[in-house]
Formats: structure tokens, C-alpha cells, sequence
């Protein structure tokens, strides 16, 4: 039997010229013709390079998407594998930067000249960064989902951030009404007594027969998207990680001691707030950052008393931008 000499992985050797090798997507008319809005690649799996808060490079693995128009209703396909070529070489080598996304898609309307008119570039990934527990000694790691969008057109360059936090919410309005049937055992408790003690007092409030309801709280998801102005030299993922949480005060913790636990109850206790009132907090901070030209912001709050949750949407307000949009 004759031998058949094989190439990598047992394939059968082929002419080492590219151009041998036929182009169905290049040289093919379309069966149908038509204008499409996106084509490329999407979850093309590649590391990201950010510079960290202690100015040492960091990379986080990611899911990147890569896509540009198809403006020749002629044409039956796009070169995808020039999109992962520039995906791969830009990524792999450079910390990202408004700079470097822009250059990522002229390279892609550059290697599709004849083709497209626009381009965009989608990466997915999670922020690791340290936190300081509230109260005691230590520290951990927390994870902030990231999607960084960047889009150009007609020569405008639009790049937006989107990141989601993690934050605990306490009902004001069971609050109120733990409040009262604390009110109701105390009288009860002491129905007899007209003068009280202090420490007697102090006594029963640090009793559970004292602390008889609590209000209902649980874990909630601010989800935040931002767009950036187009001068705007780096990439503020921790300003924001830190703009959203100072306005709710009661972001998810960490390493948790029992003092750490305690001070976290109060911060809950000290910030009562219905999903309007996050959303209200996220909206006045991002509305002075002077770097963000619009932003989208949702609340969700992940009930513990019924199993559906509540919602509250907020925008800047831009004409023509996230204002009146469908998406909830």
C-alpha cells in the first residue's frame, strides 16, 4: 500500500502557498443579496491586559467578539480570520486602552476596505480587585463582571463600560414594620412597670425576646453601563467600582471577622433603601463624573419576602442616548 505523507495532526500534506487554496466566501456570489448589520466572530477566547491599582500589569482571561458590517450586498462573507489575527495580536501584547481599541478597529475596517464601513469590539471578562475588610485586619479578593464595548463610524469612536456590584438592601418599609412589633413586645414585656431602668432596657433590647422581628434584606445587583468621552486616556474600571459603591454604602464583603459582620449591619441599618433609592444614589454620583457622557444603571434587588424581585432603571437623560430605551 502506498504511504500517504501527512501534515500536523495527520492531515494530508497540502501546497505550502496560500494561494492554492480556493475562497468560497471571496470569489462566491451570495444565493441572496442583502446588507448585513454584524458579521464576525464572537467568545474568541484571548487574554486582557490592564494595568492594576499599583501600576503592575494584570491579565484576566476573556471572551472577546469581534465584528464588522457587511456593506456589499454582493459579497457572500467577511475575512473573519483577519478579525482574530488583529484580536490576538493587539491583546496579547498591549494593556487595553481607549488607544489601543481605537487602533484594534481601524485595523479591522482597514483589513476589510473593500467590505465594511464599521466595526465593533466586544470583551468580556472579570475585575479582580483587593478590599479591605470593614473593621478588622484583613482582606480578600472581589470579582466585578466587565463588558467593554467599543464601536467606529463614519470616524466617530464611541466606547462604553459596563460592570456589575454587588451590594446588600434592607426594606425601609419592613423596617418600619419590625420596628412596631418591637414597639408592641416591649409594651407587653412591660405592661406592669411604669419606671424603667436604663441597663434594664439596654438588657431587653440585647435579648431575643427584645429583638423579636427583623427586617428583610438581601444580596442585590447594581448593573451599570457607561459611555466614555472619546479624550478619555484610560480605562476607569475601579473609579466606577468605587463611585457605585460609596453611593450605596453596603457593597459585598470579603474576609468577614465578627466585628467586620457587625459593622456590615450597621451600614444596612444606616441605609435603608427601596430599589428607587439605589438607583437614585448610582444616578446622582455618575451624573458628576465629568468623564461619562451618558450612562444606563439598573437596581435589582433579589427579594427574600416573595420570589420575584424588585427593579428600578435609571438614566442620564441624553437625548437620543440610554433615555426611553426598551432595555429593562
Amino acid at each position: 500500500m502506498a504511504s500517504c505523507r501527512t501534515g500536523l495532526q495527520g492531515s494530508p500534506a497540502v501546497s505550502n502557498s496560500a494561494r492554492s487554496l480556493p475562497d468560497v466566501a471571496y470569489v462566491a456570489q451570495p444565493g441572496l443579496s442583502g446588507r448585513l448589520d454584524w458579521v464576525g466572530m464572537d467568545d474568541i477566547q484571548a487574554p486582557v491586559m490592564l494595568v492594576g491599582e499599583d501600576d503592575q500589569p494584570m491579565r484576566f482571561p476573556a471572551r472577546v467578539g469581534a465584528f464588522v458590517d457587511l456593506a456589499r450586498p454582493d459579497q457572500r462573507g467577511i475575512h473573519m480570520s483577519r478579525l482574530y489575527l488583529h484580536v490576538d495580536q493587539a491583546l496579547s501584547t498591549q494593556a487595553v486602552k481607549p488607544a489601543l481599541l481605537r487602533t484594534l478597529l481601524d485595523g479591522f475596517l482597514a483589513s476589510h476596505r473593500d467590505l465594511s464601513s464599521r466595526a465593533l469590539l466586544r470583551i468580556r471578562f472579570d475585575y479582580l480587585v483587593r478590599r479591605r475588610a470593614l473593621v478588622s485586619d484583613n482582606a480578600g479578593w472581589k470579582s466585578y463582571p466587565v463588558v467593554l464595548t467599543a464601536k467606529l463610524e463614519g470616524g466617530r469612536f464611541d466606547l462604553e463600560l459596563g460592570l456589575e456590584v454587588l451590594y446588600s438592601s434592607t426594606c425601609p418599609a419592613s423596617a418600619a414594620l419590625a420596628r412596631q412589633l418591637i414597639q408592641q413586645r416591649f409594651r407587653a414585656d412591660f405592661s406592669t412597670q411604669d419606671l424603667l431602668a436604663r441597663e434594664q432596657v439596654a438588657e431587653w433590647l440585647g435579648s431575643e425576646q427584645g429583638i423579636c422581628a427583623t427586617p428583610h434584606s438581601q444580596r442585590s445587583s447594581a448593573e451599570v453601563k457607561v459611555r466614555l468621552r472619546e479624550d478619555v486616556e484610560s480605562l476607569p474600571f475601579v473609579d466606577l467600582i468605587d463611585c457605585i459603591e460609596s453611593a450605596l454604602q453596603t457593597p459585598v464583603q470579603t474576609a468577614v471577622k465578627r466585628e467586620d459582620e457587625q459593622a456590615f449591619a450597621g451600614l444596612n441599618g444606616g441605609n435603608l433603601m427601596f430599589c428607587e433609592d439605589a438607583a437614585r444614589r448610582m444616578q446622582s454620583a455618575l451624573d458628576r463624573d465629568a468623564r461619562i457622557t451618558d450612562f444606563w444603571l439598573r437596581a435589582s434587588h433579589f427579594e427574600s419576602l416573595h420570589p420575584h424581585n424588585a427593579v428600578a432603571v435609571a438614566s442620564k437623560g441624553v437625548p437620543g442616548g440610554y433615555l426611553g430605551g426598551s432595555t429593562v
